[in-house]
């Protein structure tokens, strides 16, 4: 059984509770007492915590992280990313618009998904410890067995606190209350303890899919690389410390090696959500909406799982020229007149105009079918169904390069990034590197290496060009608004939580 096998084993142990019914009652069949007393059985009750990472979908809301919604609110409030209304088509109360424009309301259903997300990964790691706690091993055994759910859970509040700033800090499972909001500086301070206080227990090697230490000191340096946005403090040399943990990885010969339909095989990859769709993961379809309805003619004989693309994210304009020629990056895209794969003459839209796709978007509000060059990043092939398989990177080498050369930049230390940045140009077929490194140059490269990877509105934030005005955002962002509402109705159904200043 290969590494990619056993996580989803694991994961799939317990996803019906995790992923489908927040409500629902744990091991409704075999009481938590009389159950997770030995090593294989705590292995089981951790899966659903794994299991989480993917999502649910329910009556009002899509929260998976790899598709709709919440992939989406992260996305369309960066400058790479939009969902251009088309005709009828994507407009969906305006939630897709607001985001472009930074105008999101408390009650925009992208809002409530990614809050929901969270909160219900929370709510299952809380539980996968007082199960651990109540299997009655011995204690070191016992802290060894919370410590990647603790990790998985701080995960979440490091969204949380990444998104919506002040939130409820929830960490036990049997708790009644409702919870008042937490500060963001509370929930930092949180995050960063319990990722130090695991550090040591986890797993030191690396091992496909799991919570090690390598996953820690990543979402560490994450942390700490952002402190000047989370607690007004820059920490640049902590996130140095903590890069220079991560060990045994390297880069891939191209970048999107790390996004073909077996990349759980990259020696970059530090960690990632698994996905099989014979094994009946859900969630992982974003190539689907990002794609013409006519576009599966370029990948399969026939429609099969294609059929229903829906032509909706595109890059916005500006990204795709941004490239330097020779870049391998760009092939993140897909720009151009499609051929069909059968026939190879051009496809044809649904007004019959040749699909060109074009990296112009005349209006954002009625944009034609093939305006808006379409996210590739994730590798396509012939039979491909709805589900996708390719595992949805979190993290990878790449990033803990990006976040040494950024600090080496901010602590006066240029020289010692050049190296660093040149390693990743290199690697994507171009022949020389911007000398001195800059901040505007580094900016550049955040988003051509990590161009869809989730990562952008962080980075916009972090170099202030968030609050600046850009294509279909004419305005300047007030800072209250680099982080999101709280969503409405959440307000309602806890009276303790109070709205974020702006909203």
């Amino acid at each position: 059984m290969n590494s990619k096998s056993v996580i989803l084993a694991l994961a799939f142990a317990l996803i019906a509770p995790a992923c489908t019914n927040l409500d629902e009652e744990f091991f409704s069949v075999v009481p938590s007492s009389e159950y997770g007393v030995t090593p294989d059985e705590i292995k089981t009750i951790a899966g659903s915590a794994y299991a989480s990472l993917r999502g649910f979908a329910d009556d009002v809301s899509n929260c998976y992280p790899a598709s709709e919604y919440v992939y989406f609110l992260i996305e369309a409030v960066s400058d790479e990313f939009c969902v251009p209304q088309r005709g009828s088509d994507w407009y969906d109360n305006g939630r897709y618009q607001d985001a472009q424009t930074h105008n999101i309301k408390p009650d925009n259903a992208m809002v409530l998904s990614a809050w929901k997300y969270c909160y219900a990964g929370i709510s299952t790691c809380n539980f996968v410890i007082q199960s651990i706690e109540q299997s009655g091993l011995p204690e070191q055994e016992e802290e060894i067995a919370k410590a990647e759910i603790r990790g998985i859970r701080a995960y979440y509040y490091y969204l949380l606190m990444d998104w919506f700033g002040n939130v409820p800090l929830s960490t036990s499972f049997a708790e009644t209350e409702l919870p008042a909001n937490s500060g963001r500086a509370q929930v930092y301070q949180f995050v960063e303890s319990e990722l130090l206080g695991i550090a040591d227990l986890l797993q030191p090697q690396i091992e496909y899919g799991r919570f090690t230490q390598n996953v820690a000191y990543t979402l560490l340096a994450r942390l700490y690389i952002n402190s000047g946005v989370f607690i007004n403090t820059e920490r640049w040399q902590d996130c140095l410390d903590a890069c220079d943990k991560v060990s045994g990885y390297e880069l891939t010969d191209n970048v999107l090696d790390n996004f073909i339909q077996e990349n759980q095989h990259s020696d970059e990859i530090i960690f990632a959500i698994p996905y099989d769709h014979k094994e009946g993961t859900v969630g992982n379809y974003f190539l689907s909406l990002t794609y013409h309805y006519n576009h599966w003619q370029a990948i399969s004989a026939s429609a099969g799982g294609w059929s229903w693309s829906v032509n909706g994210p595109c890059a916005q304009p500006g990204v795709y020229s941004s490239f330097e020629e020779g870049d391998e990056r760009i092939a993140s895209m897909c720009e151009g007149i499609q051929y069909n794969i059968v026939t190879k003459e051009p496809i044809l839209d649904r007004t019959g105009a040749v699909l060109n796709y074009t990296e112009n978007i005349e209006n954002f509000y009625d944009a034609r079918e093939y305006e808006g060059v379409r996210i590739s990043k994730y590798q396509t092939k012939e039979g491909d169904v709805g589900e996708r398989d390719n595992d949805w990177v979190l993290m990878r080498y790449a990033e803990i390069l990006m976040m040494k050369a950024e600090c080496l930049v901010r602590l006066g230390r240029a020289a010692e990034a050049y190296p660093v940045v040149a390693q990743l140009r290199t690697r994507s077929g171009l022949a020389s590197t911007p000398n001195p490194i800059t901040l505007e140059v580094l900016d550049t490269e955040w988003l051509h290496e990590f161009l869809f990877e989730g990562i952008r509105r962080s980075v916009n934030i972090r170099f202030g060009t968030y609050f600046e005005p850009w294509w279909e955002k004419p305005n300047t962002t007030p800072v209250e608004k680099a982080i999101f509402p709280i969503p409405a109705t959440e307000l309602v159904k806890n009276n303790k939580l109070v709205q974020n200043p702006g909203y």
